[in-house]
């Protein structure tokens, strides 16, 4: 057995009144010290200076491309250009928010509040004496909301009905102005407004002015591919600069958190976005003092200085397996003092390319420290913050690159316009996508199973149902009655795997007439094919919201953006076929 004086910290003790005995820290067994000291592994590179200085070399470049949606290998594209003025987020995520006249159940509050908008400026100009008279009757009696259908009126719910009946006669509506507005022969004044000869160019500037406070109001994607891709739920696009030695490209595909981090990317070697041609890298050089890497818990330098009692390292249970935590362990409590840290300024939306680092330590010797991938075996495999290939590219990672996104540290987020879970039903052997949550017309979250309730109840009170019978004759029930909100995903085989369809359930009132989905996440106007595996069984909710927030230049944006998050596990809808009832029900 080892003595119990192997690994004991040893420490002076004083018996006596004064201190000066203890502070004179004796040691009475040097060798043994020694060789603590050896075992510990704190005489390598002890014949080594301290570095006082450090001077990194590195090639900038800054993001010039940017390509919106998925691109396959191989591709070559001209992608639009991008110059960091906008968040990268806000670029991805925005979708179509300005209304137009085909949606007429859509976005009804964002139309009165901007027909209220410009009646507000026009009064504006009167008050500065630029207008001879008020043309507020005139401007709602041209541009009215249109009227609405018995169809239309029964499918609202009551809260954009009561919004829809309490504007439509107060204020124009605002797409129809936007329309008019923005034709292609320029603003056009109808002769039936009977405005002024003299107050016609004024009308115009007006219409001017609030056409582009309109389009500043949201960020609007431009035309192109869209980021969103329904059948993984989840945003994809690549972003590009140039180097000297070639142009470098970096996809993100998987992006649904809300924020972007250079993690969030992979090296794209075999597509091109055009930017051979662009404004090439620049070279950059800083100069700066190393500073010790400090954190929480390490061992203090000082000899009678005590560590933080809060970290306690010596308690981390760590198994034969835990190689990690060992790690962690024996380079907290051996290692931590043997690195440094330098502060390097970098602007942001680049990509950088370390050349050179030199380090000058306190007896003059200049040393290069070159990257993890130049060195020799294992010491090149060290690859913790490199951008990993795309899955099944086959390439290798990309070195020496270090990107700085144009991110977002933080944003107001409103609650959800939308809300749908994806969701797995073993006992009918189908996944189903509940939309919980859609924007109503009048541009509020609409809860759909408050509005199935409310829609059942006005039903009823125009058609009530006759009191059932009890009868002895068995009845023969074709399906039973799912909700209009819950949509189905049927398994289907296809050339690239598993698919889970959007289909659709047909009534119990015996009318083929089938129930679609209302919101933009499940995209009713379009094919509906998300994977087999985007759906496990814990499930996914997937959300809308608006997002607002001030960029590095002050300016503002305003968007919608989705986020994908997990579920809340397995479900059951009930569906049932081909059942027989006992009696009347």
């Amino acid at each position: 057995m080892p003595s119990i004086t192997s690994w004991m910290r040893l420490e002076p003790r004083s018996r006596n009144a004064e201190m000066s005995t203890s502070l004179q820290a004796r040691v009475y067994d040097p060798l043994w010290l020694l060789a603590r000291q050896w075992q510990l592994g704190e005489f390598q590179g002890e014949d080594n200076g301290s570095p006082i200085m450090a001077r990194w070399r590195g090639e900038a470049a800054r993001l010039t491309r940017y390509h919106s949606g998925a691109i396959a290998p191989n591709t070559r594209v001209d992608a639009p250009s991008y110059d960091a003025s906008m968040p990268l987020e806000t670029v991805v995520e925005r979708e179509k928010t300005l209304p137009t006249t085909q949606t007429v159940l859509e976005k009804l509050r964002l139309a009165a509040e901007a027909g209220q908008h410009f009646l507000r400026m026009l009064e504006q100009m009167r008050e500065q004496g630029t207008l001879a008279r008020d043309y507020r009757e005139a401007f709602v009696r041209q541009y009215p909301f249109p009227e609405l259908t018995t169809a239309q009126r029964a499918i609202l719910d009551v809260d954009s009905l009561s919004f829809f009946d309490l504007m439509a006669s107060r204020v124009p509506d605002g797409r129809r102005l936007y329309a008019e507005f923005k034709s292609p022969g320029g603003i056009v004044i109808k002769p039936t407004l009977q405005i002024a000869l003299g107050d016609v160019a004024e009308v115009k500037e007006t219409a001017r002015l609030w056409t582009q406070w309109l389009e500043t109001l949201f960020a609007e994607p431009a035309a192109g591919n869209p980021p969103w891709l329904p059948e993984r739920m989840e945003y994809a696009f690549s972003v590009g600069t140039r180097f000297k030695d070639g142009e470098r490209v970096l996809t993100a595909q998987e992006y649904f958190e809300g924020h972007l981090d250079w993690y969030a990317f992979d090296a794209n070697g075999e597509v091109t976005l055009g930017g051979a041609t662009d404004n090439p890298s620049t070279e950059v050089m800083r100069t700066a003092i190393p500073a010790p890497v400090s954190f929480r818990g390490m061992p203090a330098a000082r000899f009678w200085e005590f560590e933080d009692a809060q970290v306690d390292f010596g308690s981390v249970d760590a198994g034969p397996t835990d190689l990690l935590r060992m790690l962690l362990v024996e380079f907290a409590l051996a290692y931590s003092n043997d690195w440094f840290v330098i502060p390097v300024e970098l602007n942001i939306g680049s990509i950088y390319q370390t050349r050179s680092l030199v380090i000058t330590d306190t007896f003059g010797v200049r040393t290069l420290i070159k990257p993890a991938s130049e060195l020799a075996e294992p010491f090149s495999t060290w690859r913790m913050f490199q951008h990993s290939p795309l899955r099944g590219s086959g390439a290798k990672p990309a070195s020496n690159l270090f990107f700085l996104p144009p991110s977002l540290l933080k944003c107001l987020e409103s609650r959800p316009i939308e809300e749908v879970l994806f969701l797995r039903d073993e006992m009918a052997n189908l996944a189903w996508a509940i939309e919980r949550v859609v924007e109503s017309p009048a541009e509020r979250p609409l809860n759909r199973f408050e509005a199935d309730l409310e829609h059942k109840r006005r039903s009823e009170q125009e058609s009530p149902s006759q009191p059932a019978t009890i009868s002895a004759v068995q009845r023969y029930r074709l399906s039973t009655e799912t909700p209009d909100y819950w949509v189905p995903l049927l398994p289907v085989r296809t050339k690239d795997g598993l698919r889970l369809k959007r289909g659709a359930v047909l009534k119990t009132d015996g009318l083929s007439e089938p129930v679609h989905a209302v919101g933009r996440i499940l995209e009713s106007g379009t094919e509906l094919s998300v994977f087999e595996e985007e759906v496990p069984r814990e499930g996914v909710r997937v959300t809308r919201s608006y997002q607002f927030t001030r960029w590095i230049d002050g300016s503002s944006h305003l968007w919608i953006g989705r986020r994908k998050g997990a579920g809340r596990g397995e479900g059951s809808s009930g569906l049932q076929f081909d059942s027989l009832l006992d009696g009347e029900q």
